[in-house]
């Protein structure tokens, strides 16, 4: 089972999510959320670990991110996604088995590499 697959698994019963065409990576709102399905399984599943943070930590229309409250519901939901996906666990096991360079502890972990890299700058690595 992939990891996008088990987030299914995990939150199908809260929320009605659904992979389809769309011009964004990802957008939730009245419990529902949608994946662009033309993404990868890895992109995908970081971009529903960050909109399930929407579901569990932000509150109405988010979309303007030139206001501050809206950016920083954005970065609520981001950083959730982190810490859901890339636990400092994995990272340090990811280490432990030789993966070094991002690209490599992204395909160990499962993530895109630009969500492993923007997790590790929160964690303070880069």
């Amino acid at each position: 089972m992939t990891r996008f697959e088990e987030l299914l698994s995990e939150y199908s019963k809260d929320l009605d999510i659904k992979e389809c065409d769309m011009k964004t990576e990802g957008l939730y709102g009245d419990n529902c959320i949608w994946i662009n399905k033309k993404q990868t399984q890895t992109r995908k599943v970081c971009i529903l670990a960050e909109e399930i943070g929407h579901h569990k930590l932000t509150v109405g229309n988010i979309l303007d991110q030139s206001d501050l409250s809206n950016a920083k519901q954005e970065h609520k939901a981001r950083k959730w996604a982190y810490k859901k996906l890339i636990p400092f666990s994995s990272i340090l096991d990811a280490l432990k088995n030789g993966h070094i360079e991002p690209y490599e502890m992204a395909d160990y972990i499962g993530v895109d590499e630009r969500f492993l890299r923007e997790c590790l700058v929160y964690y303070g690595f880069l």
